[in-house]
């Protein structure tokens, strides 16, 4: 699922006036809907992994070579297996021992050549398994979703997923408008990013009341009949043996 670098770097000593950035002070993402479909991804994958030793980080460096720091990429989304849970200013490689398995580019007609050549270009050298490219507005990738996963032994190269799901989370993706719906493969569940669980919360919340308020009417329907009765019995006596159970 994961592949480890075995690089010559891995064993270096880290020199500390090599300074590896955690920002550049660019912009995250170029719009509203490109970073909401960044957000609702890394919530989504969020929970769809927990428990498992992985993490997903969103618009973080990915350092690839010790002591280059100007090699370089940020990913929109990363999946990594196999390492410490928890978040990171940045990720170097040689220093986690795991390149990620799958990778999410939120992309653009401003960002397509990067995306589509310079990035994809040093996901397949690294080898991470799947790559894949979201169009949001349909700038350039009609579709919206396309995604690549490596293929080959000596030399692995990025082949076209026809059927849009993933091998490596286990998971169907699905374009919904301007984000990327995500169900479970072995139940057709679908994960909910935190505006709608937030809905489905509220929904359940409603419909908690909605039963508690019927059973409050139905508890106070019975108190009643039972008032009535015990008022017929001192007016008349006890109730004839045959006479309906008004309370059941």
């Amino acid at each position: 699922m994961t592949a480890v670098i075995l690089d010559s770097t891995a064993d270096k000593v880290p020199n500390p006036e090599i300074f590896y950035p955690s920002s550049d002070g660019e912009s995250v993402a170029e719009s509203y809907d490109h970073s909401y479909a960044i957000s609702t991804t890394l919530e989504m994958l969020l929970a769809h992994l927990k428990g498992q030793q992985a993490t997903v980080l969103a618009d973080r460096f990915l350092y690839y070579v010790q002591e280059f720091p100007r090699l370089r990429v940020a990913p929109d989304v990363m999946v990594i297996f196999g390492v410490e849970l928890g978040g990171r200013d940045s990720y170097k490689i040689w220093e986690e021992g795991h390149v990620p398995s799958v990778i999410f580019e939120i992309t653009s007609l401003e960002t397509r050549s990067k995306d589509d050549d310079e990035k994809k270009d040093v996901y397949q050298s690294l080898g991470v398994t799947e790559y894949w490219q979201f169009d949001p507005l349909g700038e350039w990738i009609t579709e919206k979703l396309r995604g690549f996963r490596l293929q080959g032994d000596e030399e692995p190269v990025y082949v076209l997923i026809k059927n849009d799901y993933s091998e490596v989370l286990q998971l169907q993706l699905v374009v919904k408008d301007k984000i990327i719906a995500f169900y479970q493969l072995d139940n057709g569940v679908k994960l909910l990013p935190l505006e709608e669980l937030h809905l489905a919360l509220e929904q359940q919340i409603q419909q908690t009341k909605a039963k508690t308020q019927r059973a409050d009417r139905e508890a106070q329907r019975a108190r009643d009949l039972e008032a009535q009765i015990a008022t017929y019995q001192q007016r008349l006596g006890e109730l004839p043996p045959d006479l309906p159970n008004l309370i059941e």
